[in-house]
């Protein structure tokens, strides 16, 4: 044979052995060729097994074959490993060592998207998603890794939507929350990724016709709404800034009017502008007792009273928690005592005390009531000032009641007891320091003689 057709054939079967022993990575085949896709199937087979026992350890070298030489075999391989790695991760100690398997599994994501970032159902945008969630789960000291995970989770968010993992939009919200901290994201910005994740859980939540779903919807989107009333952008000043403008806009938009409502008052803002604008559109649309109360406290601005009162009523009758209920009785009490309707004051306080027995406040605001209604009350002098003793008898009944109470109360005490009968008008009186005591009119209460001192 000649030389040189020798050679030709020599050189053809070689490359015709190396290609037909050629791994997975290397032609991109799902097993690779001959021998090689032999030993990819192998490495599949016996991780897969120790993988169901849960045994990682045997399991991880087989699998990270299979992961280097035939990457197309399947997305398990990510999952699987993304899971494994994961788990070592959380366990190992050494410095080193965790940084090599944070690395590996950054290898997994961006190789699942290399070869299987065009998945119909788990594309790129959703790995991208469990990518960042990652990287904040293992580096979330390091602000450059948190910075680059909130590009992955903004990017995956605005192409999934709907379809955004609750992991990844919890994420996002906290990732935002920290860069606006490291000053790479704005007040506004950070504004506009709430109302964009809590849109997306909005419409989740209707989306389901699962209950148990729509219950932990829920409950991740009071925890949004939380950490974002934490975040320190949610002062009142940003918010009137950026909500203000969008008012004209959303006046019959309930779920937005709610948001923008509930936020305001979770941030102390009850006094601003927009809370009493979004309130009463609010109210117009669906009335509830934190619109009603809203409107009570836009109307008390004003000074116009008797509007208060109306919806401070409606905010008690719509109110279902027993605390804030007896908190808008005990409004009522203070708006009544600014008119001196003194009989009001006490019937409002002692429905907040019904419901609410153990708070001190409804009490000082009735004897704050007797004292105010003191130099109108009986026929002399004499009766005016015993008006007193059953106002302190309130205040030191509050503190009795209400430890928090108790240095305002003591406060009024001393206030308050400078203006008893002294000792000679209680002797002309025929009474003596101690007895009882029997008040009529209005106030119609026992009391306790006592003397100034």
């Amino acid at each position: 044979m000649p030389m040189k057709i020798t050679t030709l054939l020599i050189t053809a079967l070689l490359l015709s052995t190396a290609t037909f022993a050629q791994k997975g990575v290397e032609d991109g085949s799902k097993f690779g060729h001959g021998e090689d896709s032999i030993r990819c199937m192998e490495n599949l087979s016996l991780y897969s097994e120790y993988y169901k026992q849960k045994n990682f350890k045997e399991a991880f070298p087989y699998w990270e074959i299979a992961f280097n030489e035939c990457p197309v075999s399947t997305s398990r391989l990510y999952s699987d490993g993304e899971k494994m790695v994961q788990t070592m991760l959380k366990k190992e100690k050494d410095a080193t060592k965790k940084e090599e398997l944070y690395q590996l599994l950054m290898k997994v994501y961006d190789q699942r998207i290399q070869y299987f970032g065009d998945h119909s159902r788990y594309p790129t945008s959703y790995i991208n998603g469990k990518k960042a969630v990652a990287m904040l789960t293992f580096k979330r000291d390091d602000s450059e890794v948190v910075k680059e995970a909130q590009a992955l989770l903004k990017s995956s968010v605005a192409e999934r939507k709907t379809k955004t993992q609750a992991a990844v939009l919890l994420s996002y919200m906290v990732s935002t929350i920290n860069t606006y901290k490291l000053g790479a994201t704005s007040g506004e910005e950070l504004v506009n990724t709430y109302l964009e994740v809590s849109n997306i859980l909005e419409k989740q939540q209707d989306a389901t016709s699962k209950q148990a779903i729509k219950d932990k919807l829920g409950e991740l989107k009071n925890q949004v709404e939380g950490l974002f009333a934490q975040s320190g952008a949610a002062d009142c000043e940003t918010l009137a800034s950026i909500f203000g403008p969008q008012l004209p806009d959303h006046t019959e938009d309930l779920d937005w009017l709610k948001r923008v409502n509930r936020l305001l008052a979770r941030g102390d803002c009850t006094e601003s502008d927009l809370f009493y604008k979004s309130s009463e559109h609010l109210h117009n649309i669906e009335p509830s007792s934190s619109s009603a109360f809203g409107l009570m406290q836009m109307y008390l601005k004003t000074n116009d009273l008797e509007k208060a009162i109306q919806y401070g009523k409606e905010a008690v009758e719509l109110e279902e928690d027993t605390n804030t209920k007896a908190k808008y009785h005990n409004y009522l009490s203070i708006i009544y005592l600014s008119q001196k309707q003194f009989a009001a004051v006490r019937a409002e306080a002692n429905k907040a005390i019904a419901l609410r027995p153990d708070w001190g406040e409804p009490y000082m605001m009735i004897g704050k009531a007797y004292a105010a209604a003191a130099n109108n009350f009986g026929s002399d002098e004499f009766e005016h000032k015993t008006a007193y003793w059953a106002a302190v008898d309130q205040f030191i009944k509050a503190k009795s009641v209400d430890a928090e109470s108790a240095a305002k109360a003591n406060d009024l005490i001393v206030m308050y007891s400078q203006y008893f009968p002294g000792n000679e008008e209680i002797f002309f009186r025929n009474l003596k320091e101690g007895e009882a005591y029997k008040l009529g009119g209005w106030i119609n209460a026992q009391t306790t003689v006592r003397a100034k001192k």
